[in-house]
């Protein structure tokens, strides 16, 4: 059964690109009313920034096992790969969160902001992942408060530890980039990109792959982000929904995986 929802979802996704295009053509585009100017382009730049201290490169989404396991050996089952989780998995649950998070932050919504963070809480498939989404979204305030000091953010961060929840990733971002006026499609492009741009980075130590099929891999998944984002724009929170049972899968078997590198 496994074997058989991993090949349903990889041919899925070897097409997911070109159905999806072609399902969104005739869909207005979603647009907000701001324009991306130099100081939110640097500070965008700065919290997706390798530099950033939110441990991103100690976490592989499950990509480890994957590569034991024989599903990733080289660029085009990597692309693979990463195109399933940025259309089917964590990435599409991600760019959706985020998405709520900058319009309720926008609209000055504290209410709405902590129901998004609860939700953001059940919408992880393994507990790696979990702590993929929790420890990062909490190294991001942290950081954040410290640098740039109190905000919309920590006040945010404050209330979900009154609930006993930990802030997630991509919400803590979402409302960084509506409070410092962010345009929601350009905030969620790059948060989409460096996602995929870690997935490839653990792939290319872990294959091992050499750079230049690294950065190969990152620039054919850039059609992946740009549907992610045009689908994340226009969803709600009930649309919310995974479809990549084989990404669960391999983040499971991590948690006992033998030897390992990354958290997840």
């Amino acid at each position: 059964m496994v074997i058989a929802m991993g090949m349903i979802i990889s041919t899925m996704t070897i097409r997911a690109t070109t159905i999806l295009t072609i399902i969104t053509t005739d869909i207005p585009m979603i647009t907000d009313d701001l324009t991306l100017n130099p100081s939110g382009l640097m500070r965008l730049m700065t919290w997706l920034s390798p530099s950033f201290p939110v441990g991103a490169y100690t976490y592989s989404h499950g990509v480890e096992y994957a590569v034991e396991d024989g599903r990733v050996t080289s660029a085009d089952s990597l692309i693979n790969w990463v195109e399933g989780v940025l259309e089917f998995g964590a990435g599409r649950i991600d760019a959706v969160l985020f998405c709520a998070a900058w319009r309720a932050a926008r609209a000055g919504d504290e209410a709405a902001l902590f129901d998004i963070g609860v939700e953001a809480d059940c919408w992880r498939g393994t507990s790696e992942m979990a702590l993929e989404a929790t420890a990062q979204g909490r190294a991001f305030v942290s950081t954040a408060q410290k640098v740039w000091g109190e905000s919309a953010i920590t006040r945010w961060a404050s209330t979900m530890r009154e609930d006993d929840r930990l802030p997630s990733y991509p919400v803590a971002v979402g409302i960084a980039a509506a409070e410092q006026a962010v345009p929601l499609r350009d905030g969620l492009t790059a948060y989409l990109h460096a996602m995929a741009a870690n997935l490839v980075s653990s792939a290319v130590r872990l294959v091992p792959l050499g750079q230049t099929d690294g950065v190969r891999s990152l620039s054919s998944l850039d059609g992946a982000v740009s549907v992610a984002v045009d689908h994340a724009m226009r969803a709600e929170l009930s649309d919310l929904g995974a479809a990549a049972p084989m990404v669960d899968w391999t983040s499971m078997k991590h948690e006992t995986q033998y030897t390992r590198l990354f958290r997840s």
